[in-house]
């Protein structure tokens, strides 16, 4: 089963017992000490489910904006 997985800070795993949750998910950084209210970057399990809820994505190369994309619901299409 794909779940979600923390991409930054780079070395962020979820708990081996854990898993991504609605607003609490336990998250250990390796690389460095998480304050409450840090930012945590995940990788959808299904890219479907992040472009049903918004209509650009911004595709990220080497850590810059390289450009803005449509997604489906950007191009005024639903898929049931």
């Amino acid at each position: 089963m794909a779940v979600p997985c923390p991409c930054l800070p780079e070395n962020s795993e979820l708990l081996p017992l854990e898993g991504a949750g609605e607003v609490q998910t336990p998250v250990l950084c390796r690389s460095r000490k998480l304050e409450l209210g840090d930012p945590v970057f995940f990788r959808h399990a299904k890219a479907g489910e992040i472009c049903e809820r918004f209509r650009t994505a911004l595709l990220i190369v080497d850590g810059k904006v390289e450009r803005e994309v449509n997604t489906y619901r950007g191009d005024d299409q639903c898929f049931f």
